[in-house]
Order: structure tokens, then C-alpha cells, then sequence
């Protein structure tokens, strides 16, 4: 029982790590992650439930403004007492309670406004805020395929270094039979060692796009993190689905940054009626109730407290309107500020088209360069492993030199690698292009 015991303690001490060793990260995962942990995000949230209150204040400033006041008093000499309008010469103590409030009944509607005002600007940061989630699952994705790729990269070095590890064995055996000059076993040891040196910069560059991934997820170190890698390929038959202008008319309906500047300009309408609403008269009516209470006419014989309270209790109503005639052209001036306001911001909602229209030719064209650039070096990888193959042969029975052997060797292996880097900026290309047309980003087919 003891024995079990160590050894349960041991597996749950062995799973609290700072991260799951046992886990692999999906693209899902890591955007899910980011999105949770990003400080700009955060920083965004605030702001927008910082819109969120202004818009409940703007409400609830329709309602009346009510204030109380009460005060106990004391008066020396000559008072005059305001329960009875009497003078008296002595020290006359009162208390005073009193209830009012003000109701704003017209205001050229800027109160209705500036609940529109707010409600806008409200959704404009929830856009905003959508625009930096979208910005950084890009980033996100951007560095889980640049993992992948150097993962591709690191392969086919290794690969390259046992083939050419390998083919030391062979040559050795060869030199030792004397079928072959030692100086071809040398060159090809030469060749085993700077192959090693490619493979520790690929590997160095693994870590650094690992560390590019956990800083975006803002995680605290690398040490037990490790991604899903996704059984990718593009088909021979491959196509980009759509065009340009079929992809632009759907990015521009849901696109956040689109949809910001739409609510930003309206907010801009809204804060021009509200300044043109500082032309009207404004009409409020105020209300109040109060009492009174002085000791003198609590005499014995006289009013209690409370009856003098109920007896003393005063209403009133009343209204008023006022009526700007001249403050310095202040008026006018904020009027022309906020219709300048609306045309720059109907430039800037322009300008986020236009900007959206180039960002989607400039990924179609990335994509469709990509495309080419994939199929052209797929042939280049087939017709260098065909010619590397020929070559092989023909360096084990001694018909070519060690030079020959590696120079197809190398042509084998930058063909590979142009081949894996230009399938995974084919598909980032792709997934760009999936998310202006508002499909999620996933690696899964």
C-alpha cells in the first residue's frame, strides 16, 4: 500500500508542469489561448465596457435629478422667525427639510443623441475590439506554420545528413577494398560535416519559431510545449476558390475594421445633431417640497414638532426655458467642427475600403505567385530526386566524383526546401484569404 501510494504522489506531482508535456497544441488551441491572454485585448475589453457605462449614463441622464437638503439653524439678536414671520429678539433655533429636483423636458434632443452617440461608439469598439482578436489569430497563425515548415526543414536535413552518413559507410568500404580513392571518402565526411552545421541552424531556427509562438500566447517559457502537426499537402489540381471581387464583397460586409468605420461615421452624424441641438431653447420644470420647524412655536401650548412640520410643508412647480442669443459664435463653431468630423470620418471609412480592396489583391496575387511557385518547385524536388538517384548510382561504382555527388545532393535538398517553404506560404496565402471571406481558421480540412 505504501508502494502505491509513492508511486499516485509521484504521477500527480509528475502532471502539474508548467505546461502538459503530454499535450500537443492545436492552431485552435493556440488562437483560443491568445486571444484570452493578450494584453491588448484585455486593454480593449476595458475600454469597451468603459463605452458600455457611458452609454448607461446617457440613459439614465433622461431621468429627473433629485437632491435633499435639511439644516438646523440658529439665529441671535433680532430674527425673524419663518414659521411665522415674526421678529423676535432672542436666540431662535429652527430646522429646515427640503426636497427638490429638475426634469430637462426639451433640449433640441441632445439628449436623445447623445444616447445614439454613445450606443455607436459602443459598437464601434466592439469592432474594434474583433479587429485586434482577428490581427492577432493571424500572427498566431503566421507562427504555428512557420513551425511547421521548419519542422519540414529540419527533416529533410536530417534526411540529407543519413543519406550522406550512409554513403560514408559505403565509401569506407570501398576505400578499404581499394576500389576507391580515400580522398573521395574525405570529401564526403567534409560534406557529412557541414550538413550537420545546416541541420543545428535549422534546429536553432525551430526554437526561435517556437519561441515566436509562446511569447505570442504569452506563455513563460517553451519547455514542454509542442504543437499538432497536421497531415498537409496541396493537391497537383489545386485552384484558389473565387475571385477577387467575390472575396471583397464579402469582406467588406463583415470585415471589423469595415464595420468600425461605418459605426464611427454614424456616431460623427450623431455628435453633429447634438451640436446643431445647442441652437434650440431648452424647457425644464422643476418641483420641490419642504417644512419647517421653530423651537419658539413649540412653546408649551403651541405646535409640537411634528405638527409643525405637518402644518409648515410648502410645494412648488415651476418652468422655465432658456434661449441662446450670443455666446462668441460657440454654437456655430461646434457645428462646423462636427460636420468637418463626419467628412473625415466618411475619408476614413473610404480609405478602410480601399485599403481592404488592396489587402485582398495583394493575397490573391501572394497566393496565386505561391500556387506557381509550389507546382514549379514540386517538379524541380521529382526531377532532382531522379537525378540524384542517377547520381548515386554512379558514385558507388566510381564514375563520378565525390563534387559531382554533392552538388546533386545539395540541388536535392534546396529544391526540398524551396518546395516546403513556398506549400506553406501557399497555404497562409489561402487561410488570408479564407478569413476575409469570413470562414474561421483551421488547418483541418
Amino acid at each position: 500500500m505504501k508502494s502505491i501510494f509513492i508511486i499516485t504522489i509521484a504521477l500527480l506531482l509528475a502532471s502539474w508542469g508548467p505546461l502538459d508535456a503530454q499535450k500537443e497544441w492545436s492552431l485552435e488551441d493556440c488562437i483560443r489561448y491568445a486571444i484570452d491572454h493578450n494584453i491588448q485585448i484585455k486593454q480593449q475589453t476595458i475600454q469597451t465596457k468603459v463605452q458600455k457605462n457611458t452609454l448607461e449614463q446617457s440613459k439614465l441622464s433622461l431621468l429627473p435629478t433629485v437632491a435633499g437638503q435639511a439644516s438646523h439653524d440658529y439665529s441671535f439678536g433680532r430674527a425673524l422667525d419663518q414659521t411665522t414671520y415674526d421678529f423676535h429678539n432672542q436666540t431662535l433655533r429652527s430646522n429646515y427639510f427640503y426636497l427638490g429636483g429638475r426634469t430637462d423636458l426639451f433640449t433640441g434632443l441632445q439628449n436623445l443623441n447623445t444616447i445614439q452617440k454613445n450606443k455607436y461608439e459602443l459598437l464601434a469598439g466592439e469592432q474594434d475590439l474583433q479587429r485586434i482578436r482577428d490581427n492577432v489569430s493571424l500572427s498566431v497563425a503566421l507562427a504555428y506554420l512557420q513551425i511547421l515548415l521548419n519542422k519540414e526543414l529540419v527533416t529533410a536535413t536530417e534526411n540529407q545528413l543519413n543519406t550522406t552518413r550512409e554513403q560514408i559507410t559505403k565509401t569506407g568500404i570501398m576505400v578499404d577494398a581499394g576500389s576507391m580513392a580515400r580522398g573521395n571518402l574525405l570529401q564526403i565526411e567534409a560534406q557529412a560535416a557541414q550538413e550537420e552545421v545546416t541541420l543545428v541552424n535549422m534546429l536553432n531556427q525551430l526554437d526561435i519559431s517556437y519561441l515566436n509562438l509562446t511569447q505570442l500566447l504569452e506563455l513563460e517559457t517553451t519547455e514542454g510545449f509542442e504543437i499538432v502537426v497536421p497531415d498537409i499537402h496541396v493537391e497537383e489540381t489545386a485552384t484558389i476558390d473565387g475571385n477577387i471581387e467575390e472575396i471583397y464583397t464579402l469582406a467588406v460586409q463583415s470585415r471589423p475594421e469595415i464595420r468600425s468605420s461605418e459605426m464611427k461615421l454614424t456616431a460623427s452624424e450623431y455628435a453633429l445633431r447634438i451640436a446643431k441641438g445647442a441652437r434650440s431653447p431648452s424647457i425644464s420644470m422643476s418641483h420641490n417640497f419642504g417644512t419647517r420647524y421653530s423651537h419658539i412655536a413649540n412653546f408649551p401650548g403651541q405646535q409640537s414638532f411634528e405638527d409643525q412640520l405637518k402644518n409648515n410643508k410648502n410645494y412648488g412647480l415651476g418652468f422655465s426655458m432658456s434661449i441662446p442669443i450670443l455666446n462668441g459664435w460657440l454654437v456655430n463653431k461646434n457645428i462646423a467642427n462636427s460636420k468637418l468630423a463626419v467628412e473625415n470620418s466618411q475619408f476614413t471609412l473610404e480609405g478602410a475600403r480601399k485599403e481592404l480592396y488592396k489587402n485582398i489583391q495583394q493575397a490573391y496575387a501572394d497566393a496565386v505567385a505561391a500556387l506557381k511557385k509550389y507546382n514549379a518547385s514540386s517538379k524541380a524536388v521529382k526531377s532532382s530526386e531522379e537525378s540524384f538517384r542517377y547520381t548515386e548510382q554512379k558514385f558507388n561504382v566510381g564514375m563520378i566524383t565525390p563534387v559531382d555527388y554533392n552538388a546533386a545532393k545539395t540541388q536535392l535538398l534546396n529544391a526540398q526546401s524551396e518546395m516546403s517553404q513556398a506549400k506553406y506560404e501557399y497555404i497562409f496565402k489561402i487561410k488570408v484569404l479564407d478569413f476575409y471571406k469570413g470562414l474561421p481558421l483551421t488547418l483541418n480540412k
